[in-house]
């Protein structure tokens, strides 16, 4: 019996090994079109600017090494143009001669990835992309001798590539079409994201398109000139269907492969697996398209198995991701706020700014963190997290929590490791549930930062309860600052009716809340912090 998989890298190559170890009869043959089979495509931005020295690291396997150890035949250089499906056969074009052949299977595994976006723009064909080692290798010999580099698109790729650019010492613009980087962060988190950014260097264009791409430089829709030594088009990623839609399988409404549970496609004998198919939205009844390495890693797996006969459905994504960017943690899982408003679903939003880890001990870093809760029943749906160091593990706790059916409370309950160094005795996740628990059992009310100057013109007074120093360093338009300590005092002086409470951050106002226990009181989520972020966006 002979399995063919067409592409190579996570989904593929995951399929192929994991067959073998079930299958040690099963003929195996893996079809790449460019000449490497096994990469760290998720570390290919680094060798761009010699984080990662040696470029033999980003080569995990090759097709000698794969054959040796697996017995599994790996023909790079080697591409599927047409699938017959009647014969279940694909042909196979040798892309250095040519030359074309047919290979039967029985089964046929489609891993063919997604390709970059490329928008018809005048000169579009001298931006790099990077999507394999002879992208990398073409970026790498392009930058050897530039200073000035513009890169289009401010998702993951675009970060990692600017980041990059600006550690060779180039002078890097960074071009984005809509009002933020990283589309998965609501407004307030990705704030410090675009602090950073420009706090190294980086000319940040928001809400802005280019026209056009020259031999030296890039001309906005403005009409100004950027000089462009290199050009970057990370504007995103399309699933590669080429294949597929040639051969009469199903396409999905958002573009990508259309695959049942099992990642079988509309043909009983073909699956699909990675960037390239539609995936199960786990918050939601659609479908999603999640170019992550994690889930077409798993899914390459599950593929096997099914083959062996050990077939179990591959799990609902939940779009768990992190990027570094210059020294921040961007991370998120879930669907935002954005997300929820459009789809027209009600949520509750918490918003802390806890340390990463005890903060008498040295070290400890801010962070920003945003849990995403639906109001009725506690259930997460999605959370977001800025912040030099400990946002990672935050975020997958919270991620595995949501895979195992956890409320938003039961975070409260989680008993997480703990030292000084490494989190606090009540830890951040811990703090995100204590504050759901209030809010949702209706201890306490909540205003979010968006809502303030709406509930201001309706005559709600707003008290900050920091101190006269943090007041006089900023303040809300209109507030009133009435230290905490001195709350009880001068609670007189306070004008009758709705009021919301502020501090840095929400704890001292949770105390507030209390002591004004007789009034309607509002506390500000994330305090002055939060709001500030969310107010500069």
């Amino acid at each position: 019996m002979r399995t063919v998989i067409v592409g190579g890298v996570a989904g593929g190559m995951s399929a192929a090994t994991r067959l073998r170890r079930l299958d040690e009869a099963m003929e195996i043959v893996v079809l790449e079109r460019s000449g490497y089979v096994s990469f760290a495509n998720c570390g290919l931005p680094y060798h761009v600017s010699g984080v990662i020295e040696q470029r033999s690291a980003l080569l995990l396997q090759t097709p000698e090494s794969l054959w040796e150890r697996f017995r599994i035949d790996v023909r790079v250089a080697s591409e599927a143009v047409r699938i017959d499906r009647s014969r279940k056969s694909v042909v196979v074009r040798d892309v250095a001669t040519g030359e074309e052949s047919e290979l039967g299977y029985d089964r046929l595994v489609l891993s063919p990835g997604a390709r970059p976006v490329q928008p018809p723009i005048p000169g579009i064909e001298r931006a790099l992309t990077l999507r394999n080692v002879e992208d990398t290798d073409a970026m790498v010999a392009a930058v050897r001798d530039a200073r000035t580099a513009v890169v289009i698109g401010g998702g993951f790729i675009g970060l990692e590539v600017a980041e990059n650019l600006l550690h060779r010492g180039m002078s890097v613009a960074l071009v984005e079409a809509t009002d933020q980087v990283m589309a998965p962060l609501d407004p307030e988190m990705v704030a410090p994201v675009h602090d950073r950014l420009r706090e190294h260097g980086v000319d940040l264009r928001l809400g802005s398109a280019v026209t056009a791409i020259g031999e030296h430089d890039v001309t906005l829709a403005d009409g100004s000139t950027l000089p462009a030594d290199v050009v970057v088009a990370a504007i995103g990623v399309r699933p590669d269907v080429a294949l597929a839609r040639e051969a009469g399988l199903q396409i999905g409404p958002l573009g990508g492969i259309a695959v049942d549970s099992r990642n079988v496609t509309s043909d009983p004998s073909i699956y699909a697996v990675g960037d390239a198919v539609e995936k199960d939205d786990a918050l939601g009844d659609g479908d999603l398209l999640v170019p992550l390495a994690n889930t077409a890693n798993l899914q390459g797996r599950r593929v096997a198995d099914d083959i062996a006969g050990r077939g179990v459905p591959t799990r609902p994504v939940m779009g768990t991701a992190i990027v570094g960017v210059l020294g921040l943690q961007v991370a998120a899982v879930g669907w935002n706020e954005k997300r929820l408003r459009a789809m027209g679903r009600d949520y509750l939003a918490v918003h802390t700014h806890p340390a990463s880890h005890a903060t008498y001990y040295p070290g400890a870093a801010a962070m920003a963190l945003k849990l995403l809760v639906d109001p009725t029943d506690g259930t997460i749906l999605g959370a977001q997290g800025v912040g030099e160091s400990g946002i990672d593990k935050r975020i997958d706790v919270i991620a595995t929590a949501m895979a195992g059916g956890l409320k938003a409370p039961d975070l409260a309950e989680l008993e997480l490791a703990y030292a000084p160094q490494f989190g606090s005795a009540k830890d951040a996740v811990n703090m995100l549930g204590f504050v759901a628990e209030n809010r949702l059992s209706g201890l306490e009310r909540s205003v979010q930062w968006h809502e303030v100057e709406a509930m201001q013109d309706a005559g709600v007074t707003v008290v900050d309860v920091r101190t006269p120093a943090e007041f006089e360093a900023g303040a809300i338009p209109g507030a009133i600052n009435l230290p905490l300590d001195e709350l009880r005092d001068r609670s007189a002086e306070i004008p009758d009716g709705e009021l919301i409470v502020h501090c840095g951050v929400g704890i001292r106002s949770h105390a507030a809340v209390f002591i004004l226990g007789d009034r309607r009181v509002h506390n500000l989520d994330g305090g002055y912090t939060t709001w500030r972020a969310g107010t500069a966006a």
